[in-house]
């Protein structure tokens, strides 16, 4: 099959494309390397996936390109699309808050743009990745695909939830195809610097104090990147066939870890103890997250196989190789 992965360079996206290339899929990567963080992570990421294609005598083509541009999205579509992989997205809380114009933008308008060339080629297969954070400070744990969502505490959560919408629209008017997955804080070896593991574990490292906000019980349903991938490729199977699907879906990790237990873990796994700077709550975070995965796991067969204490000591052993 013929893959379009957008934001195919990031984190996740760079994992699912060398899945997908390893399975003997061809793979069209649309991402612009924005400087939201250093683009040499990004391209570095594409090294790997292209090793990946090479190793497995499989086409990856990478067009670099932003989503809003009707141009660069003809590039990745012009040759014959199976499936779409929608990852790309302005991404982060709190850089929301500050510069919300652009995720409106990015997230919304790209969004539609995809959805446009997906009409024009004929394109009816679709997984759209939107977050946890669509539940804001949701009062019920764990967190149902079933509860009202209606309340977002950040425009980044505001324009999954508008996605997930656009998505349904899709799906009801035009018979595409549409799984959206609400991804609950992925971590793992890629992992973007600005992301509290990747960050905490280079400051750490350092020797400078890392920033605490609150008193530590805040907690995060973690997500190992490879359990991320599986759950993508459940949801690929999913909407590939000829019944007409939309479905929104939890992919969670085995369990809520707190934001003390998370630098706990990380000092053990580096043998080395953290400085704190203790700051207050900021605007947008959520108190906590938590998935219920009953319904990915009866319609996706998705089942998180490696525990946070794996993860992490995964996670180091890669950072500390490519520093």
């Amino acid at each position: 099959m013929r893959f379009l992965v957008t934001g195919g360079a990031g984190f996740i996206g760079s994992h699912l494309s060398e899945r997908l290339l390893r399975e003997g899929n061809e793979v069209v990567i649309i991402d612009n390397f924005n400087s939201y963080y250093n683009p040499e992570i990004k391209r570095n990421n594409i090294k790997e996936v292209e090793k990946t294609a090479n190793a497995n005598n499989n086409k990856c083509t990478v067009v670099e390109g932003d989503i809003r541009n009707a141009e660069d999205l003809e590039k990745a579509f012009h040759n014959g699309i199976d499936v779409v992989v929608h990852l790309a997205a302005m991404a982060g809380v709190r850089p929301s808050i500050e510069n919300e114009r652009l995720y409106w933008d990015v997230n919304i308008m790209g969004t539609q743009n995809i959805f446009e060339k997906c009409r024009e080629h004929n394109v009816k297969k679709v997984v759209f990745a939107s977050s946890s954070s669509v539940y804001g400070n949701n009062p019920t744990v764990p967190f149902k695909v079933t509860d009202k969502v209606d309340n977002p505490i950040s425009p980044y959560a505001a324009t999954k939830k508008a996605g997930e919408l656009m998505c349904h629209t899709q799906y009801h008017l035009y018979d595409v195809n549409v799984a959206c997955l609400r991804f609950f804080t992925v971590f793992g070896p890629r992992q973007r610097p600005d992301l509290a593991i990747n960050k905490f574990t280079r400051m750490i490292l350092n020797d400078e104090a890392i920033p605490v906000y609150g008193d530590g019980t805040t907690s995060r349903d973690y997500t190992y990147i490879d359990d991320i991938v599986q759950g993508i490729m459940g949801a690929i199977n999913w909407v590939n066939t000829s019944e007409k699907k939309f479905g929104v879906f939890n992919l969670g990790g085995d369990e809520p870890v707190t934001l003390t237990r998370m630098i706990e873990t990380i000092e053990k796994v580096l043998g080395k103890n953290a400085k704190i700077d203790r700051l207050p709550m900021q605007p947008g975070d959520v108190n906590r997250t938590c998935a219920d995965i009953s319904l990915s796991t009866k319609e996706l067969s998705y089942k998180p196989e490696t525990t946070f204490e794996e993860g992490i000591q995964k996670f180091v052993e890669w950072y500390k190789l490519q520093n």
